[in-house]
């Protein structure tokens, strides 16, 4: 899987893939990663990439040449390119899109800045446009590393574990149970904390049962909207 941003700050996304599972994928060359900047694209000689809007408004907008040029020139490197663009007018990022989005063969996130990118930016190359939550930020270059992240976990061989993936979070509808950590009993001051003894005791079944019943509660308590779908499905 190859991810490409598209950035006027690329070193904020660089430091993200120096550790942990990102960092073993790239030394595994599980998944590659490589940053454009539009001022290296931009015609005048101060590298500006922002100007007023086209009818007035408060502050700054990307402009669309630096961009455009950004853009096309990767599409003609490679045509099976997969623009994503991040933008509050998207639809909310989820575990499906993740899973699906980590069968592709590219995938471009375009990272805005300022007041955003122009309007035909988005007409021209956008296949996906993405938000992840009701709330402005800076800039696209956080939300598209956890977009990164999230797709990268559901690509095969870039966790150790691939049972990790059966029981995580929305995977069937329903949060993760509930999880404890060796020793069972952390302190003795914090015995009415010990964690259920179900899960000593070796009975697959029952542990399962109850991991079950713990994540319907959990879902049900933290997100009654995804408890009350998951009922309808049944």
């Amino acid at each position: 899987m190859n991810f490409t941003f598209v950035s006027l700050f690329p070193h904020l996304l660089e430091f993200y893939f120096k550790d942990s599972i990102l960092f073993r994928a790239l030394e595994k060359k599980i998944i590659n990663i490589d940053f454009y900047n539009p001022r290296d694209f931009a015609f005048n000689a101060y590298k500006k990439v922002d100007d007023y809007k086209i009818g007035g408004g408060a502050g700054l907008l990307m402009q669309i040449e630096p961009l455009f040029e950004t853009l096309n020139f990767i599409k003609q490197k490679n045509e099976k390119s997969h623009f994503i663009f991040l933008s509050p007018s998207g639809k909310t990022f989820n575990q499906k899109d993740a899973k699906r989005l980590s069968k592709k063969e590219h995938l471009i996130f375009v990272c805005g800045r300022y007041e955003g990118i122009d309007e035909r930016v988005f007409e021209i190359f956008a296949n996906e446009i993405f938000s992840i939550g009701d709330f402005i930020l800076t800039g696209g270059e956080l939300p598209a590393l956890m977009l990164c992240d999230a797709i990268s976990r559901n690509i095969e061989g870039v966790l150790g574990n691939l049972k990790s993936l059966e029981e995580e979070s929305f995977e069937f509808g329903l949060l993760e149970a509930p999880a404890f950590s060796k020793p069972f009993i952390f302190e003795k001051q914090y015995k009415k904390n010990n964690a259920p003894s179900v899960f000593l005791k070796g009975n697959h079944a029952r542990i399962s049962d109850l991991k079950n019943t713990l994540a319907s509660c959990k879902t049900k308590f933290f997100h009654p909207d995804l408890f009350l779908e998951h009922e309808r499905k049944k």
